[in-house]
């Protein structure tokens, strides 16, 4: 059993028997929230799409008795693929890298057109008033902090309320959706799965394809991103065009999309300063805890940058 890198908070491994290899992916020991580590909801999800467009790993089993390894766990299929850590791509010749995004873009745009009720995701998800309630939530959670927040993050949380746009659409949403937790085919450019969906939900598909979209905005110093990078010479379609892609296969306008950048980015740095002030506290898990939260101010000031804008 080899343990399978990444960002993911559920440990996730490679295993092999009887010459094939597979994935097992479980909650991690200990006392934990019960609304984190959400690996049922990851089996149900990815269990509900493998007749969708949208492609997913076959999922295998699961197993709920913690009896069996401490902990509840699923098995999936083993997918045999490439993984992009960086959006700008190094790793892909220029001429490729516009048919990788379009992928890409295929793909969560299949995801919003997914008919909930078709697929068997009824009820998997609170409809209506979502990006109002993870305002909310992410407010609240910079509130109950004791580390100062940046300057950038408290006008923000004035802002965002006062500019949130009306009930939107609903839509089965991933909630992560970046070029890392895609697996793509050894040789052509096409998605063969998308992985780590913990945060799915049915949401608002603008909130979901702007949190995807943010890495048009983030310099890669600050983030994962591509912001300031020459995109027409590396050979990546512009964030206008993008959208335009998307728009064009969901039939969703993408409508207040400076707020829907400015929130996201908002809500990534709440969730870094959380991690600063764990490492305040000295309750941090990762070694890099501080270093990771000395980046929500920049996240912050980015947010704020494009509110004014």
């Amino acid at each position: 059993m080899t343990p399978l890198a990444g960002g993911q908070s559920n440990p996730t491994f490679r295993i092999r028997a009887a010459g094939q290899d597979y994935v097992l992916r479980k909650k991690p020991p200990g006392a934990l929230l019960p609304s984190a580590h959400a690996i049922d909801r990851e089996y149900r999800v990815m269990q509900a799409l493998a007749s969708s467009g949208v492609p997913v790993p076959r999922m295998l089993a699961w197993c709920g008795d913690e009896r069996v390894i401490g902990t509840a766990f699923y098995l999936m299929e083993f997918l045999d693929g490439r993984a992009f850590p960086d959006p700008a791509l190094p790793e892909v010749p220029k001429e490729d890298r516009a048919a990788i995004y379009n992928a890409m873009n295929q793909v969560i745009a299949a995801l919003h057109r997914v008919d909930i009720e078709a697929v068997g995701l009824a009820g998997f998800g609170r409809p209506g008033n979502y990006v109002q309630r993870q305002v909310d939530r992410w407010i609240a959670q910079c509130e109950r902090a004791t580390l100062p927040l940046p300057s950038a993050m408290r006008e923000l949380i004035r802002w965002l309320p006062a500019h949130a746009p009306g009930e939107a659409r609903s839509a089965l949403v991933h909630g992560d959706f970046r070029i890392d937790n895609l697996v793509f085919h050894l040789d052509e450019p096409r998605v063969i799965g998308v992985l780590d969906w913990e945060l799915s939900t049915v949401g608002d598909p603008l909130a979901d394809f702007s949190y995807h979209c943010m890495a048009w905005r983030i310099p890669p110093q600050v983030w994962r991103g591509m912001g300031g990078l020459p995109l027409d010479a590396l050979g990546i379609p512009r964030e206008s065009d993008y959208v335009h892609a998307w728009e064009e296969r969901t039939g969703i306008a993408a409508t207040h999309w400076d707020f829907y950048l400015a929130y996201n980015l908002f809500r990534i740095a709440a969730i870094l300063h959380g991690i600063a002030q764990r490492a305040a506290d000295g309750s941090a898990a990762a070694a890099n805890a501080a270093e990771q939260g000395a980046r929500a101010g920049p996240l912050a000031e980015l947010a704020l940058a494009i509110a004014r804008h």
